[in-house]
């Protein structure tokens, strides 16, 4: 009896990037932000006392994040940050809005901000700037991907990115369409017909 696929599946217009691709990038990327926060650590005036903190933004980098630091061997500690940009079925972003709190003890530490995506660069220009106001040791961005510059209404960019893609909504690997596909394992652009059956479920 053959086996039924997934809606999931078939709701995937085309693959950007296979999950092969997404392991080997992530495993190169965790080394290198691993080995510049521990040059930054010797460098600290009493390297003992050093912390590094990553605050990875909910929800989309939690997959890229839960990754990410399999492939750091340091000590750190992972503070969380809640922020709203694409409402509900919205395929542009609305502007970034901080629905929780931000940690208020970064003061002095190595803080690596970790996003799903760098599109527009609200989202990343707001947290970044209120992290400064607490003045951290060292402010970091690490996205997974990075849409044209063309795109930005921010005047920010990241220290470590894993792929440039073109300006396409795209889901999978944490990235979602309604609170759907975060659990597609690749990166990949939805069909037309996929976003217009959620929006008829309404």
């Amino acid at each position: 009896m053959a086996t039924k696929e997934p809606p999931l599946f078939r709701d995937i217009d085309r693959v950007l990037i296979d999950r092969e691709a997404i392991a080997a990038r992530v495993r190169a990327m965790g080394a290198e932000v691993a080995a510049d926060l521990q040059r930054a650590i010797d460098r600290h005036h009493d390297p003992a006392d050093a912390q590094v903190v990553l605050i990875p933004i909910l929800t989309g980098a939690l997959v890229f994040t839960a990754d990410l630091i399999r492939q750091m061997p340091m000590m750190l500690c992972l503070r969380v940050v809640a922020v709203s940009s694409y409402p509900g079925r919205s395929m542009a972003s609305k502007g970034a809005k901080i629905a929780g709190e931000l940690p208020q003890d970064l003061a002095g530490k190595h803080v690596v901000i970790v996003d799903d995506i760098l599109d527009t660069g609200q989202t990343l220009a707001v947290v970044k700037r209120l992290i400064q106001e607490q003045g951290p040791a060292s402010v970091r961005i690490c996205v997974l991907l990075r849409k044209p510059e063309s795109c930005r209404k921010e005047r920010i960019d990241a220290d470590y990115s894993g792929f440039d893609i073109p300006d396409e909504f795209v889901v999978g690997y944490g990235l979602d369409y309604d609170g759907f596909y975060r659990n597609y394992p690749q990166i990949a652009v939805l069909r037309a017909a996929a976003t217009s059956a959620l929006e008829s479920r309404a």
